[in-house]
């Protein structure tokens, strides 16, 4: 009897017709957690009409939010790790489904502040399993780019809000958060049937002593995509043992304390900048820069974005390509600041929005890869929890900043992400091309 590993099997299997599936499934729930999470700045000032609040009050909605979020990635991403991918992922899109779908009736601001930190859990939950799962059912020289196209699922969800916000400032429509909070709950509740249809991951399966599901599996992901199934005279081999797994402990420490560094600088600068922008360009914008239509084109620029990170995580490498969007970035707002006109302001808005979704897309491809199977849940919901954390920041106390220049706000952006952008470049690590363990 011959044994074969996964990451052999995979290999051989290729990225074809069982991983475009797979990505269909979870791009659709990207892309609805996408939106949930950019409805933060399209609804504001919607909100604050309805309910005679001003918009920082209203955005204590993005603050409840995001703080739901740094809990369930933290609490989900661990439970992830220990009952398996599968069961959190049908969970957690189910609840998302169900009080964002609720968020849409909120009788008061209380109701809604309540309902918005209950789907933020789910939403937090969703985000670091989904990347931690994709990445174990792909090949290791096609994981950089398909996990970033799965990340480019973001800037269609994005699109949609932007487009939906347009939409009811278009059409004069009373409490037109509630409209837009309705076109973000439709692709929970589409994807959460769908998720059944997606299997357990087999590397965990393996992990935890069940090698004939596992088996089942690869040769489901291997006659799909039209190869052979695995032998009957072979046998999927068993991961080595790992001790386990801390990750902050031994040689995770380092990479974990500046990977989970990057995420908080990255994501404070990122919504610092997608919750403050759409209500000030809904309103007094900057010159002829205003109004949703702009916010329309800001959500395009991410596209190529995506594109070219996708290409340079695999051609130059994760974190030459991290480095090189966070320096983009910091370029971008820098842009921002010192503009004298109006043109030199959507310039640096399109370029920030670029770049800072080619930094998502390298981010989201490297972290997964820094940690082993039984630990990469865990370290991506740390990951994420970092992320909400700079995001519970972002719509509260950066509003004291933004209260004094709203330009003063994005040169701390602009230094922030400069600083990322050494963390990335003192990682120990480059893992293109790598197998998991």
């Amino acid at each position: 009897m011959t044994t074969i590993t996964i990451d052999e099997a995979l290999d051989r299997a290729g990225a074809g017709t069982y991983q475009k599936r797979l990505i269909g499934i979870f791009g659709l729930v990207w892309a609805a957690d996408a939106m949930q999470v950019l409805a933060v700045g399209f609804t504001a000032s919607s909100i604050a009409a309805t309910f005679g609040l001003t918009v920082p009050q209203a955005l204590q909605t993005g603050t409840l939010f995001f703080l739901g979020m740094l809990i369930g990635a933290i609490g989900f991403g661990r439970l992830a790790d220990r009952i398996g991918r599968r069961n959190v992922l049908i969970v957690t899109v189910l609840c998302d489904a169900i009080f964002g779908t609720l968020s849409i009736f909120a009788p008061d601001f209380t109701v809604l502040l309540l309902l918005r930190f209950l789907t933020g859990m789910a939403v937090g939950g969703t985000l670091p399993v989904d990347y931690a799962m994709m990445a174990e059912f792909l090949p290791a020289k096609n994981r950089g780019r398909w996990l970033v196209l799965l990340e480019g699922f973001w800037a269609v969800g994005t699109l949609i809000v932007a487009l939906a916000a347009w939409a009811t400032s278009l059409a004069g429509v009373e409490d037109a958060w509630r409209y837009i909070f309705a076109v973000t709950a439709l692709p929970a509740l589409m994807g959460f049937g769908l998720r059944f249809l997606v299997p357990e991951s087999p590397l965990y399966l393996m992990r935890t002593g069940r090698g004939d599901e596992a088996k089942s599996i690869i040769d489901q992901i291997l006659v799909v995509n039209g190869k052979h199934p695995i032998a009957a005279s072979q046998q999927l081999a068993v991961p080595a043992p790992v001790r386990e797994a801390r990750i902050f402990a031994g040689e995770l420490r380092r990479r974990s304390l500046l990977i989970l560094a990057i995420w908080f600088l990255v994501s404070i600068s990122y919504y610092g900048v997608f919750t403050w922008m759409p209500p000030r360009l809904a309103g007094e914008g900057f010159g002829f820069v205003r109004g949703y239509g702009f916010l329309v084109l800001v959500a395009l620029a991410q596209l190529p974005g995506y594109a070219l990170a996708a290409y340079g995580v695999e051609k130059w490498g994760r974190r030459p390509t991290l480095v090189g969007f966070c320096l983009l970035s910091a370029i971008g707002c820098l842009l921002f600041v010192v503009a004298g006109s109006g043109i030199l302001i959507g310039a640096s808005l399109l370029i920030m929005s670029f770049a800072l979704l080619g930094t998502w897309g390298a981010l989201y491809a490297f972290t997964p890869e820094l940690y082993p199977t039984a630990s990469r849940a865990t370290g991506m919901g740390a990951a994420g929890a970092m992320a909400r954390f700079g995001g519970l920041l972002a719509p509260s106390l950066m509003a004291l900043v933004v209260a004094q220049s709203f330009g003063l706000a994005i040169a701390i952006f602009a230094a922030l992400l400069l600083l990322a952008g050494v963390a990335a470049f003192l990682i120990d690590a480059e893992t293109r091309a790598a197998s998991l363990a």
